[in-house]
């Protein structure tokens, strides 16, 4: 068997293009048009990448794109001052503050500080206490992102055996409220659980967002099985160079799987492409549209 590779880049790319379209209409029957403001923080490198692609497909979406980049000694009085500022700026629809902040920032007061309604990346205490309890929300976006690309690939997931590697706020506890939503038997893993590879070998579905180079082998795959990889793992190669891994061992895990996610191209695209489905779905909230 060889597993159907799953083209989070191409599905990503027909999705903006979607997303574009509905934003055109958006403008010409009501005159309004998206914004989507980013707080970059300091100078991670890998942020800063992060916060142009985004701000670069925003406006591609037809959107407008605001980049607010602030010093990493600032203070999380003056950050959050910033925050209130885009709260009350009508021509900002949704915010997000780019993670991690600086040390000595408390990530969730700031957090929780953006008004739930502009939370495009559904991580206030409300969207999550929301999606918790099965209401309507904000979802986060790269649980979102797989979610989608679970149904495009399976269909119906109800019945389905799903096990979520790794227990975040921002991937692994949402993942699996959105599996059991989808009537999914969701069992959450991590660093604690003991016999991990059985758990796994068990599953219809696996979702492994825990962060650990290749983590997931062939053998702990039941033959069948859809993989989907949110792990990014920067990894030195024998020749200095770096490449990017999952958290699967794509080599062993493709030969019995019945679907699997690369890394890169996987679900990464899927992620910028769900933020301008949220900031799309948050405009029209705001707007009764």
């Amino acid at each position: 068997m060889t597993a159907k590779i799953i083209d989070g880049k191409a599905f990503a790319a027909n999705l903006r293009e979607e997303i574009k379209g509905q934003v055109a209409e958006l403008k010409e029957k009501h005159g309004i048009t998206p914004g989507l403001a980013v707080v970059l923080v300091g100078e991670d490198p890998a942020s800063q990448v992060y916060v142009r692609n985004k701000g670069k497909q925003t406006v591609e979406a037809g959107m407008n794109s605001f980049e607010i980049k602030l010093p990493d000694n600032i203070s999380q009085d003056e950050l959050i001052a910033e925050v209130d500022k885009l709260n009350a700026d009508d021509k900002v629809n949704g915010i997000l503050v780019q993670l991690p902040l600086p040390k000595g920032i408390d990530e969730r007061t700031v957090i929780n500080r953006i008004a739930p309604e502009k939370d495009v990346d559904g991580f206030h205490v409300i969207n999550t206490g929301l999606l918790s309890t099965g209401q309507d929300c904000i979802v986060p976006c790269t649980p979102l992102g797989c979610l989608i690309l679970l149904k495009d690939t399976l269909g119906d997931l109800s019945g389905k055996k799903a096990v979520v590697i790794g227990r975040s706020n921002i991937v692994g506890k949402p993942m699996a409220q959105l599996l059991l939503k989808e009537s999914c038997t969701v069992t959450i893993a991590h660093s604690r659980t003991k016999d991990l590879a059985g758990e796994c070998k068990r599953a219809d579905i696996i979702v492994s967002a825990v962060g650990v180079e290749e983590i997931v082998r062939g053998d702990w795959v039941k033959p069948g099985a859809t993989v989907i990889d949110v792990g990014i793992n920067r990894v030195q190669t024998s020749d200095g160079k770096y490449k990017l891994t999952g958290d699967v061992c794509f080599s062993e895990v493709e030969k019995v799987a019945g679907a699997i996610t690369p890394v890169p191209g996987g679900v990464g695209p899927m992620t910028i492409a769900c933020l301008l489905k949220n900031t799309l779905e948050v405009t029209r909230r705001q707007n009764g549209i």
